[in-house]
């Protein structure tokens, strides 16, 4: 059940480890921990997704190493056992990055889950919301690096030749077509030779839940000849919308593992 809705959430919400993953492309001039602490959804914790990653170099939102990744989430209070319910405010539903990073430092699939709609959901249906913050005990999480559902540039850039694996970027079509400039300085325009493209909001509805399974499987069709293809590497800008992408691949196809490009456009396109 990885698509929870808000009556699940409501119904089981003591026994669950929540998370506001939020976060916000920086031309838009959001603070999401400063709107955590206004309003979240109660016994709700805040997931800094910057602060979060590699921060030793250039690139956003590069995955940490487990030890790392291990402190982080002790931090938090959150056991290996314990199922989680990740949710976000954001236009680029955040919130599946972070599924992706829990099951990438090895947190049993079955037990990451994402909030469908997300708080503004969440909040049209009149639940409850709070500023006050959760109180959290510090555990001993023990994570394991999934090395194998990431992949670097030069498998990318041996897979142009080789084609073991499908690359779908998850970015905009005049952004993958080069048509108009990148957000971020110092990249230039296009795409990933012989990569697709699925622009991330196209498996969303106009109020950001997920479309269901028979036009998710219609979108995928269009790219993949197969849709139990496991074989599925997603891209975007700096790593976030592509793990859009995966989770919805993952909810028509449960033996799909996420796999990502870490890097994303905003390592292959560099000048």
């Amino acid at each position: 059940m990885p698509l929870v809705t808000t009556t699940y959430l409501q119904e089981n919400q003591n026994r669950l480890k929540i998370i506001d993953c939020s976060w916000h492309m920086p031309n838009v001039n959001r603070n999401p921990e400063n709107e955590y602490k206004l309003e979240h959804i109660p016994n709700s914790i805040f997931f800094d997704l910057d602060k979060n990653s590699r921060t030793d170099i250039d690139l956003p939102h590069m995955l940490v190493d487990s030890k790392t990744w291990e402190n982080i989430i002790s931090n938090l209070g959150i056991n290996n056992n314990d199922e989680i319910v990740i949710y976000d405010n954001s236009d680029v539903i955040s919130s599946c990055r972070c599924w992706y990073n829990f099951i990438y430092y090895g947190h049993n699939i079955n037990l990451v889950n994402v909030l469908d709609g997300g708080l503004k959901k969440w909040i049209l249906e009149n639940k409850e919301i709070t500023s006050e913050l959760t109180k959290i005990t510090k555990t001993n999480y023990k994570a394991t690096s999934r090395t194998d559902l990431v992949k670097d540039k030069k498998q990318i850039d041996d897979n142009i030749a080789q084609n073991k694996f499908s690359v779908i970027d998850a970015r905009s079509k005049d952004r993958f077509e080069g048509k108009v400039s990148e957000p971020r300085p110092g990249l230039r325009n296009g795409s990933i030779p012989n990569s697709q493209c699925i622009p991330f909001n196209q498996v969303l509805n106009e109020d950001k839940t997920f479309k269901n399974k028979s036009d998710l499987k219609q979108l995928f069709n269009s790219n993949l000849n197969d849709l139990k293809n496991n074989n599925v590497v997603f891209s975007c800008g700096s790593g976030v919308t592509a793990c859009v992408l995966a989770f919805a691949y993952y909810l028509i196809n449960d033996t799909y593992e996420p796999k990502i490009y870490d890097g994303s456009w905003a390592e292959y396109g560099r000048i």
